[in-house]
């Protein structure tokens, strides 16, 4: 099941679901992203917010009320899991899409998917190559370290790992670096157990909530794509959305 959720109350761009990208909203970009991807068996949005529950039966897709109190879309993903379970809908995967990632590929969700043919996977997630200096020390844009097995190590908004006794402007030229594609698959089970969790530490200081479940002792296995995909999270990211688009168009 992949699960979208979408809020309007966004501090530094409020109602973006509903911005126009390309004369659609975000969020109709989203949905039609993961609704077309083969190996799902049920996609909604997950909203507390009339307005964009009603922009998406607009357009014809599925929407789940949910109440205003989470802390994060984890959280409101584990509520509409909780309500499909009452109701007699079981799913083993739940993949969590944020609503302002219009440019989600359907390959990415196809690798989340694959990961969970080994049973050992719980979590999973994705990383792409950091390519240039001003992408690495951006506190936008997280880091991740892994083991030689593909598990999550750390994830900072700090340059990972340090390298010691060269400048930053050289550091892409001795190391290989990678930003966190902010895309999540759980096994349902482990969903319910991480919604439970009180905040952590390391959470509260870098303000990334895996490093909760980390803390927790869960493993997180990390897949890479090589697609970087163009969040939405100020109205100034609305401007390199519409140029990518535009550049999508001229192909």
């Amino acid at each position: 099941m992949a699960i979208i959720p979408a809020r309007y109350a966004s501090t530094r761009f409020p109602g973006k679901p509903l911005a126009l990208l390309g004369g659609k909203p975000v969020i109709e970009w989203v949905w039609e992203r993961v609704s077309s991807v083969s190996g799902l068996d049920e996609a909604v949005v997950a909203t507390d917010d009339n307005r964009i529950a009603q922009a998406v039966e607009a357009f014809g897709g599925r929407v789940v009320m949910t109440g205003n109190h989470h802390r994060s879309g984890t959280d409101r993903c584990g509520e509409v899991l909780q309500r499909m379970k009452e109701q007699g809908n079981v799913f083993d995967v739940a993949i969590n899409v944020q609503g302002d990632e219009p440019f989600v590929q359907p390959g990415q969700l196809h690798s989340l998917i694959a990961a969970f043919s080994q049973p050992d996977t719980c979590i999973a997630t994705l990383k792409t190559p950091i390519r240039s200096t001003e992408e690495l020390l951006s506190p936008n844009n997280v880091k991740v370290v892994c083991d030689k097995e593909g598990q999550a190590l750390y994830f900072s908004r700090q340059p990972l790992p340090y390298l010691r006794g060269a400048e930053p402007a050289e550091w892409l030229e001795q190391q290989r670096y990678f930003k966190h594609v902010g895309i999540y698959a759980f096994r349902t089970a482990t969903l319910e157990k991480l919604v439970s969790l009180p905040q952590s530490s390391l959470e509260t200081s870098e303000s990334l909530e895996q490093l909760r479940w980390l803390e927790n002792g869960y493993r997180i296995h990390v897949g890479e794509t090589e697609a970087a995909n163009i969040g939405i999270d100020t109205p100034e990211d609305m401007k390199a959305a519409e140029q990518y688009l535009t550049n999508i168009l001229k192909r």
